[in-house]
């Protein structure tokens, strides 16, 4: 009975052994393959969300000299498409100038040349059928929106379409330097940028028309003569201090009811064209720049939503990623996170890139980068290290051709 007792202690006690040794194992492996799925790439970026991801990005004043060059831009072009990107936003409005051959631009009496190529070539349509063979949308940025220099002929023709501060100021500083802003409010701004607008969408093969975070107005101005009679009449009051939230809501719903307006002629000439936006993250735009856009994607009049998160510190970066309005969007339309990848005295090191991008995808939301030379070109590592990045950050195509395409062909209502 002891040997008995002692034999079965000794085989329970080798069973307990093994059964260690056998979950020591199971951990083990487990681990292992915990830690190579996390580590394995890419991401997966679009799992949750019901779109074709947005791998964009802009090409700005600057990337000029590749815009109106043809062997440059198709170089440039082929070289996206074999990165794995599906989306350009080239420049069509900036500094009160038309970036395209615009005869709205000239009957206005503010741009009296005809914007040309190199190679005699209209850029724009150059750019957007070299695109489309590479399977890559372009979608037309309206950069400046209701902002123009204060010595560009737009401003010094028509003076009588600018707003003004409380104080009678009619300038403010941006990142373009001293600016001054078009009343968003006047019937007859709204007309020449909807018929610039329209110009683009009837006269170019293009996919959609993007505007940004200058489609606003600083909550400082609204005090010409003009919104404030108008104010007057429709509410029986002064316009109050900047600040004032039914101020606020004012102007909003009035720029609002214009964005709402400027859509619906676009369908009307492209019925499913991309009706895009860029702007900058919602209590910012609301609060300072009257650009109620979390209300334009509730009402349905954007189809596809950039949000610009220009920074340097991941935390910070990671903040805005986390807010609700993002979440709601993305779940709606196309959500993009706009990534700053240098300037042209500021490089971006490409590590802050890369965890900016990775952060994004993680959350099931697309990039676009600002702006193509500092894709490369302007950065503190060689241009081939640089590339190989950009290279392993869309390892798949990710085609938004196929149902843009079918969209934009139909037959353009002409205005």
């Amino acid at each position: 009975m002891n040997l008995y007792l002692k034999s079965n202690s000794i085989f329970q006690g080798q069973w307990r052994s093994l059964k260690y040794l056998a979950l020591l194992l199971c951990t083990l492996v487990c681990t292992l393959l915990a830690a190579t799925l996390l580590n394995s790439t890419p991401h997966p970026a679009i799992a949750q969300q019901p779109f074709a991801e947005i791998r964009g990005v802009w090409m700005t004043i600057n990337d000029t000299s590749i815009l109106i060059d043809r062997p440059k831009m198709q170089a440039a072009v082929s070289h996206l498409a074999q990165l794995n990107f599906n989306t350009i936003y080239p420049v069509v409005w900036n500094s009160g100038y038309a970036q395209y051959n615009s005869s709205v631009a000239r009957q206005t009496g503010i741009q009296t040349f005809v914007r040309k190529g190199l190679q005699e070539q209209d850029p724009l349509a150059d750019l957007a059928a070299t695109a489309h063979r590479q399977g890559l949308l372009v979608i037309p940025w309206f950069e400046f929106g209701f902002m123009t220099p204060p010595t560009s002929e737009l401003a010094l023709q028509h003076p009588n379409w600018l707003t003004q501060k409380r104080n009678g100021s009619k300038t403010s500083i941006d990142v373009a330097g001293e600016v001054v802003w078009l009343n968003p409010f006047h019937p007859e701004v709204q007309q020449f940028i909807t018929a610039l607008v329209r110009e683009v969408v009837t006269q170019y093969d293009v996919d959609g028309i993007q505007f940004d975070d200058h489609m606003s107005l600083p909550h400082e101005f609204g005090y010409d003569k003009y919104t404030v009679a108008l104010y007057k009449q429709e509410t029986k009051r002064n316009p109050p201090h900047p600040n004032d939230p039914a101020w606020v809501r004012w102007r909003a719903d009035k720029i609002t009811a214009f964005m709402t307006q400027l859509n619906q002629t676009v369908k009307q000439c492209k019925p499913k064209a991309i009706f895009a936006v860029a702007p900058n993250y919602y209590d910012f735009a609301y609060k300072f720049h009257l650009q109620d856009w979390l209300t334009w994607v509730r009402n349905g009049i954007v189809d596809e939503l950039i949000v610009q998160v220009y920074r340097p510190e991941l935390q910070s970066f990671l903040q805005q990623l986390a807010r609700p309005e993002i979440q709601e969007v993305q779940q709606k339309i196309p959500t993009g996170i706009g990534i700053l990848t240098g300037l042209r005295n500021d490089p971006v090191p490409i590590q802050r890139i890369q965890a900016q991008v990775r952060a994004s995808r993680d959350r099931g939301l697309g990039v676009a980068f600002f702006f193509y030379q500092s894709l490369w070109d302007y950065a503190p590592e060689p241009s081939e290290q640089r590339q190989s990045y950009f290279r392993a950050f869309f390892h798949a195509p990710a085609s938004r051709l196929v149902t843009a395409r079918a969209a934009v062909e139909e037959p353009i209502l002409q205005p």
